[in-house]
């Protein structure tokens, strides 16, 4: 990966954050966190 594509990465996802927060409002952030939430007791179970 280049330096370039890792920069338009990043831009890209904050930029649906952003459009998220302003105008979307589909409570991004807080569906990841859930979503991150059961994949960790997901895991924890095969542990």
């Amino acid at each position: 990966m280049t330096n370039t594509i890792a920069i338009v990465l990043a831009l890209a996802i904050v930029s649906v954050f952003v459009a998220d927060a302003y105008w979307l409002h589909w409570n991004l952030p807080l569906f990841l966190a859930r979503n991150f939430a059961a994949l960790v007791d997901y895991v924890s179970f095969w542990r």
